[in-house]
C-alpha cells in the first residue's frame, strides 16, 4: 500500500481510534475484563484494536455467531394471520391545555432571586 493508508486487520471496518478515545477505552476495558463479551469482541474487531492473531480468532467466532443467528432466524415460521389481523391500539396523548406539568415559569420567577 504505497498510498500511506494504514493496513486494515481482518474484520476491520472502521479506522482505529486513538488510544485516548472514550469508546476505545470503554470497549478495550470491557474486552479485558470480559473476553467473552460479544459486544466488546465485535467493536474491537471492527475498529482494529486487537492484535492480528486475536482479531483473526475472534472474527471467526463472530462469523459463526452471525451464521447461527441467520439459520435460527430463517427457520422460524411465518407469522400467523391472527396476529397480523389484530387491532393496533393508539397511545393516548394528553392535550397540553388539559395537563399542566408545572413546568411553566411565571414572570416573578427567576434565577437567583431567592438568594437576594
Amino acid at each position: 500500500m504505497s498510498d500511506g493508508a494504514p493496513k486494515q486487520k481482518i474484520g476491520q471496518k472502521h479506522p482505529t481510534p486513538t488510544p485516548g478515545n472514550g469508546d476505545r477505552v470503554f470497549y478495550e476495558t470491557l474486552y479485558n475484563q470480559r473476553p467473552e463479551s460479544e459486544m466488546a469482541q465485535e467493536w474491537c474487531v471492527s475498529y482494529g484494536v486487537l492484535s492480528e492473531e486475536d482479531a483473526a480468532k475472534i472474527y471467526k467466532k463472530i462469523l459463526k455467531r452471525k451464521a447461527a443467528a441467520k439459520s435460527v432466524g430463517s427457520s422460524s415460521p411465518v407469522k400467523s394471520e391472527k396476529k397480523s389481523a389484530s387491532k393496533k391500539k393508539g397511545k393516548k396523548v394528553m392535550d397540553d391545555v388539559e395537563f399542566d406539568a408545572g413546568m411553566g415559569a411565571g414572570g416573578d420567577e427567576g434565577i437567583g432571586i431567592g438568594a437576594l
